[in-house]
């Protein structure tokens, strides 16, 4: 078969997709490019939708892509899965041109379903039957299974950097959140079982890998086993040469990590650590589980052992709560830290939260003017941060992509260069100094 697949959401996503597709092209399917089908290039039998949940426009953009995908081509299966199919299955399965859906608790079975041209029937006879013909090639999905419906998953594609899922599940609840309730509790494999797919990413040549996951600070926690021993394993394996940890909790983020990270011999100073709200206020009726005081602490300690670190925030705008007297106090904390930049997302009510029973709910029209506020704000520190880089010297990995006969690549603080192509360099690293005429300005 011919399959396209279309990704939303975090980079845990990415994660799951590209690791979908590799073992759906090592059974003999084609892989197409989405955006080739999108303009006609390029036909697919089977389109595949991974999905995002945390915002209704994250919704809104599944359902865009399913109708796309059955424009393009009538005759096709679609199969939507993820987040959004984990919550919403009927909504989805009632829009015309979807085939099956998949939550994340099946998503992992779609390779052992192309074999069968009804794709329903298919998943039915494998759930029903572990024990059957099939028990060989579900194997792998037994042993998923043991560990509570957790697999270790990384990104292909890309030659320089892998996306590593290395924890699943949340156990926080917050009262804004979906994500628990689409996948599950935290959950995670043991340190040896994690270090032996990092050997593995490590022999395909990538020199960079971003640890993924929903709550990554909660690794090992049910098994006895911490974050900060994986990272020390992590930091051993030859070949890689560089991590970032894609997230983690202020409340997780320990000392003990911050330091090691300082000192490590792989781990780079970036740091992308969700605030969500300046107020203590709000941050209560988020359920979050520290104040600003510790979350400032948290800054200072890392600027204190690694002045040159990045340092990227989560922040939602409108919440429940967050009148013009709270959002003052989110900006004026927000610009009290040494941020680098923020992800600004606007608050949007998501089914079965206990925020929805909270009063005081914000106009949409404030709520995207604080929105607007805080991507200006974002704006500025980002703009200061790289005012302060500049003339210094810092190790940048290159990208094999000839961008009109320049190449780019990241320094270890998450600043984006470019210089004159050069293949030799791709996926090799050089220490550059930091200059206007060499930034490329996007962060993402």
């Amino acid at each position: 078969m011919n399959i396209a697949a279309h990704t939303l959401g975090c980079k845990l996503n990415f994660a799951e997709t590209s690791d979908i597709l590799r073992r759906l092209a090592a059974e003999g399917n084609t892989i197409v490019d989405w955006a080739a089908c999108s303009r006609g290039a390029e036909k697919a039998d089977l389109y595949l939708i991974n999905t995002c949940t945390v915002t209704a426009v994250a919704e809104k953009k599944c359902r865009a892509a399913i109708r796309q995908a059955h424009r393009q081509n009538p005759d096709a299966q679609i199969v939507v899965m993820g987040c959004f199919a984990q919550v919403a299955a009927k909504e989805i399965e009632a829009i015309p041109g979807v085939t099956l859906v998949l939550g994340n608790d099946r998503k992992h079975l779609l390779p052992y379903m192309l074999n069968s041209a009804n794709l329903r029937n298919r998943l039915n006879e494998i759930s029903q039957d572990f024990d059957g013909p099939d028990k060989k090639n579900l194997q792998n999905f037994q042993d998923l299974a043991k560990r509570e419906g957790f697999a270790l998953q990384w990104s292909s594609g890309d030659r320089t950097r892998k996306f590593f899922k290395i924890q699943d599940g949340c156990d926080y609840f917050c009262t804004y959140c979906a994500i628990p309730f689409a996948r599950g509790r935290s959950r995670s494999a043991s340190i040896e079982e994690t270090l032996c797919a990092a050997r593995r990413i490590a022999a395909s040549g990538s020199k960079e890998v971003i640890l993924t996951g929903v709550n990554t600070g909660t690794f090992g926690q049910h098994r006895n086993e911490s974050f900060l021993d994986l990272l020390k394993g992590l930091d051993q394996i030859e070949g890689i040469l560089r991590y970032r940890i894609s997230s983690i909790e202020p409340n997780l983020l320990t000392d003990d990590i911050i330091d090691f990270v300082a000192s490590s011999r792989a781990f780079l100073p970036h740091f992308h650590i969700p605030l969500q709200a300046g107020s203590d206020h709000v941050l209560q009726l988020m359920h979050r589980r520290y104040d600003t005081a510790l979350y400032a602490a948290k800054l200072q300690r890392i600027k204190a052992v690694m002045p040159d670190a990045c340092i990227a925030a989560d922040v939602m705008a409108g919440f429940n709560g967050e009148s013009e007297e709270e959002f003052a106090k989110v900006l004026s904390f927000i610009d009290s830290l040494p941020i680098s930049y923020l992800h600004v997302f606007t608050y949007s009510d998501r089914p079965g939260t206990a925020a929805l029973r909270l009063g005081e709910k914000i106009p949409i029209p404030v709520r995207h003017e604080h929105t607007a506020r805080l991507l200006e704000l974002s704006e500025h520190k980002h703009r200061a941060f790289i005012d302060s880089q500049l003339g210094k010297t810092r190790p940048v990995l290159w990208e094999h992509t000839d961008h009109n006969g320049t190449m780019q690549g990241w320094t270890d603080n998450y600043i984006r260069l470019c210089r004159p192509f050069a293949p030799t360099l791709a996926n090799t690293v050089t220490d550059e100094v930091i200059r206007h005429g060499n930034i490329v300005s996007d962060t993402d």
